[in-house]
């Protein structure tokens, strides 16, 4: 599958780059940014899949995050997905919304017409994006991990969650933890799922967690200070009591090693 590359640039002795590609599974171009740390040069790195939160891009995060010189010292490769799929064809919020349609891909397959003829982020970052970064790149297929903020946090959790064979870690900053009962997360299930809300719990982290799903190393960060922070969307407390109750009854539930640390102050 060829890339084309739209930029690259040097970054703390590594490369960063930002690169297209014709996708099967979202049936449009793709576009995602890559970290390559200086070790690179040397063979495969470990990898993190960084996933951004709504209306965000690929860009997003390698240019504002400034996390390249921590992953230089590190030697961690960065990538960076979309947030949806885009181009002409690809339906969009009919009212022009910000907060479902592009930019807003919930990292999940839709079922629903017409966007499950484009919306397939579940696939096409554990699937697609993963064949073809590690084809292309020097990082290590057996070491990587995912991390996200928001939406993307939420896909952090619930990819890892359902992929602890590919990810072992995951990270989530202030993520939509339990969208069954956020605005956010209702609108896009109901659009992108259809009505039967059975159909979401699969993709709900908090959910995923009750039915017995772990992931080996996980590390949740709430944004305590969120000024527009709604109570259903970051939900530390249900999560924390589905975990505890899940380890009392000795189930193979977790969140395996969860950790969950305040952080007061911390931006969105």
């Amino acid at each position: 599958m060829p890339i084309e590359t739209i930029s690259e640039h040097a970054a703390f002795g590594g490369t960063v780059g930002f690169y297209r590609h014709a996708s099967a599974t979202t049936a449009c171009d793709m576009q995602f940014s890559l970290f390559q740390p200086p070790q690179a040069v040397d063979g495969p790195v470990p990898a993190l899949t960084w996933l951004s939160g709504l209306t965000c891009t690929e860009e997003t995060f390698m240019i504002k995050a400034g996390a390249q010189r921590a992953a230089a010292e590190l030697g961690l490769m960065l990538i960076c997905p979309d947030t949806s799929p885009r181009g002409e064809g690809v339906a969009d919020d009919p009212d022009g919304a910000w907060d479902f349609g592009l930019g807003a891909g919930f990292y999940l397959n839709a079922t629903e017409p017409p966007w499950s003829a484009h919306y397939r982020m579940y696939d096409y970052v554990t699937r697609e994006l993963q064949n073809l970064v590690f084809a292309e790149f020097p990082g290590d297929r057996e070491r990587q991990g995912i991390f996200g903020h928001s939406m993307g946090g939420h896909g952090a959790l619930t990819l890892g969650l359902k992929n602890p064979d590919i990810y072992s870690s995951v990270s989530a900053f202030a993520p939509i933890c339990h969208p069954v009962v956020c605005p956010w997360g209702q609108k896009a299930f109901r659009h992108y799922l259809g009505a039967d809300e059975t159909a979401w719990r699969a993709h709900d982290a908090t959910e995923l967690v009750a039915s017995g799903s772990f992931i080996r190393s996980t590390l949740k960060k709430p944004a305590l200070s969120r000024a527009w922070n709604w109570s259903c969307a970051v939900i530390p407390a249900t999560t924390t009591a589905t975990t505890s109750s899940r380890r009392s009854s000795k189930t193979t539930c977790g969140i395996m090693r969860e950790f969950f640390r305040p952080s007061p102050g911390f931006p969105n």
